[in-house]
This record gives C-alpha cells, structure tokens and sequence, in this order.
C-alpha cells in the first residue's frame, strides 16, 4: 500500500471513530429514544411466508436482481443484473445450468387465469425479456427482447428470435424457430441451433461463476486486485516477475535450494549441458 493510501486510510479511521463517538453521545441526550434500522437487502424476499429457493450451487444471483416469493432456482443457474423475479402468487421454477439475462421480468397469473411459470434446464433467456405465466421447456434460447405470455408453452429444442411475441396460449412445438409480433414458425432447427443453445448455456454458467467471484470480494480483495494491476502496469520486463502462489516461495524469488540453483553455485548443471 503506497503512502498515500495508508494515510487516507489512517483519516478515515479516525474520522469514523469520531463520528461512532458523537453519535453515542447524540443517542444519550436523546428525550424520545430511537433506534437506526438498516434496510436490509432486497435481493431475496418472501411472500405469505414464502420464500426463494435457491440451489447451494447456483453459479450466480446478480445483487441487483430480485427474487420474490415462490421462486426455486436450479444448480449452475444464474439470475444477470436488474432481473425481477417475481412469484408472489402462483410458483416459478427454474431449472438448472439456465440463465435469466439482464432485466428480464418472471412473473405468474392469477387474476386473469391461474398459470405457474417454469422454466427448465438449459435455458438461456436474453436480456429485457419477458416470461409471464408460461412454460419453457428444456434446451431453448429466447432472444433479448421477447415476450413469452400467459398460457404459452415453449417446447424443447426451440428458438424465439430477438423481440417476438409469444402471444397467450400459443404452443410452440419441439425443435422449431419462432420469429415475429405475433410470433410465428419460421423453420425448423438445425444441428448447429441445437449446439449453439447447449454450448451457450454452458458458456453462461461459467461467465456466471467469475461475476460471482468478483460480487463476493471485500474492499480488501479489491485494493489488493488494485495493486497487483499497478505493479504489472508499472514492472519493467527485465526486473524480476512475481511468481504464482506457491507455499514455498520466499519473497517473490521461488522456493528455497533452487533461488541459487545456477551453473555458477552448481557447476555440475553446467557440466550436464554440455553434454
């Protein structure tokens, strides 16, 4: 840590021990008590008592997303930024290895109709798109923008292209492209369609687990990261390299009996090369 950071850091301290004191001192003049609540987060809530499920291995919740109710969320799934999922009536599932990308709405009915909504494995659902009351099944790819409504069932093996409007209780059979307002078939799918929604999920749920590594680390993680790409910026190519992690390294030089394994403090390596 350069000098600069350490004294900002040092003012800080003191600066929020200071205000920690003040606000005591406040609380004990205080006629009427009252106490500071934190509004806690609003990334997973229940609904009559009901809340999310989340897989232990899920791959990643954005901590901008939204998770209400009687939502079940699947192993290697991931829910992207600004996402609203929302089961405060009837239940959304969601498979595993499926992606809901950014500000992509889930939602079910109740009023008009009485759909769950369910979404299945291997899914990837594009950005600012919608799933209301609908089914869709395993393997598909939903464009960004589109629109899946109540009643609608997506077969698998399917793609809806970018901004199409599946309209309410159409059925959309296996293996089939969908395009349009409203929503029409287009062709069928092909072998690469198949490959390119298998491999995209796969691709999701791996991006998924370096977005989650990134969210969890602490302002210490991060001034370390910091650092470490200051150094890389700033270390001429012929000084010495940091090493990776490596329990028996000493101060960056490698492990101890081979810092100065040379030909000039063992000759003898020089010996078998010339050989």
């Amino acid at each position: 840590m350069s000098l600069g950071a350490k004294v900002v850091s040092a003012a800080s301290n003191v600066a929020r021990g200071l205000g920690q004191t003040l606000d005591k001192m406040g609380a004990a003049m205080e006629v009427a008590k009252y106490t500071e609540r934190l509004v806690p987060s609003t990334r997973f809530v229940a609904v009559n008592n009901i809340a999310p499920t989340i897989n232990p291995e899920t791959a990643f919740i954005a901590p901008s997303a939204h998770i209400v109710g009687d939502v079940t969320i699947g192993s290697s799934s991931s829910v992207w930024y600004n996402s609203t999922i929302r089961g405060d009536g009837n239940k959304i599932t969601i498979g595993s290895n499926t992606n809901i990308g950014e500000c992509t709405v889930l939602h079910i009915a109740k009023i008009q109709g009485d759909f769950d909504t369910n979404i299945g494995n291997n899914v990837s659902i594009g950005a600012n798109s919608i799933v209301h009351a609908a089914t869709v099944k395993d393997d598909v790819c939903v464009g960004a923008g589109a629109q899946i409504l109540d009643g609608a069932i997506i077969g698998s093996n399917v793609c809806i292209e970018a901004g199409a409007i599946v309209t309410p209780g159409t059925t959309v059979p296996d293996g089939e492209v969908w395009a349009g307002s409203p929503a029409k078939f287009v062709r069928k799918v092909t072998k690469e369609d198949i490959e390119y929604i298998q491999s995209h999920s796969v691709d999701m749920s791996t991006l998924a687990l370096l977005h989650a590594g990134e969210n969890e680390k602490d302002y210490q993680a991060i001034a370390k990261d910091e650092e470490e790409r200051e150094d890389k910026e700033m270390r001429a190519e012929d000084y010495f390299q940091p090493t990776e992690d490596d329990a028996s390294d000493v101060l960056g030089q490698g492990a101890p009996g081979r810092i100065f394994d040379t030909t000039l403090s063992e000759p003898e390596e020089g010996l078998k090369q010339k050989k």
